[in-house]
């Protein structure tokens, strides 16, 4: 198994790369998450990777940190969710994004994502449930804090993207009803 390169970045495209590793070319597939954060051709780089061998095909993704290898391995262990699909996933969504639509359970959020339907939206909010927040960093137990923050601001009537906005302004540890009071207080200055 291959865990991880270190080389030269020789070509990039959208989704793949082609690393050179020692006169070893490598072709890596990578969600745009990575992509963006790419070096230009001819400088080095590290990848996490994780290998996929399949009897007509011997596949590498990579990946710019190991949070979005982790999230990876447990896209590709739910049902009718291959590795193609937890690209497009990691594509269209940052790890930290996707762990709060699970906690908060907006199967909305995941079926703006190309590929991802109701029904698989739905599969995943119930599998990732749970499998997600212990690695975001200290953030997600605040991002799980504030959800019932989120949800009154949107039965108040604000927008998702106002909503988040306002909840990144509570102070950590607040209870619901002091949340609700910070969020509505920077709302009312925006």
């Amino acid at each position: 198994m291959i865990g991880r390169l270190s080389g030269v970045l020789v070509d990039k495209n959208p989704l793949h790369l082609l690393v050179d590793c020692n006169g070893v070319g490598y072709e890596v597939s990578v969600p745009m998450s990575t992509f963006y954060n790419l070096p230009a051709p001819g400088e080095n780089i590290t990848l996490l990777t994780h290998m996929v061998v399949r009897e007509d095909a011997q596949l590498l993704y990579g990946f710019g940190s190991a949070q979005e290898r982790e999230l990876f391995r447990e896209l590709i262990k739910i049902s009718g969710v291959g590795a193609r699909t937890a690209l497009s996933i990691l594509s269209g969504m940052s790890v930290a994004d996707l762990a709060q639509a699970v906690s908060l359970q907006e199967v909305g959020r995941l079926t703006r994502i190309p590929g991802i339907g109701k029904k698989t939206g739905e599969r995943l909010l119930l599998e990732l449930k749970g499998k997600l927040g212990a690695d975001l960093g200290p953030g997600a137990v605040a991002q799980n804090d504030n959800a019932d923050v989120l949800n009154a601001l949107l039965a108040l009537g604000y927008s998702e993207k106002e909503g988040l906005l306002a909840v990144k302004q509570v102070p950590a540890g607040s209870s619901v009803s002091d949340g609700i009071r910070h969020a509505l207080k920077a709302l009312s200055k925006a």
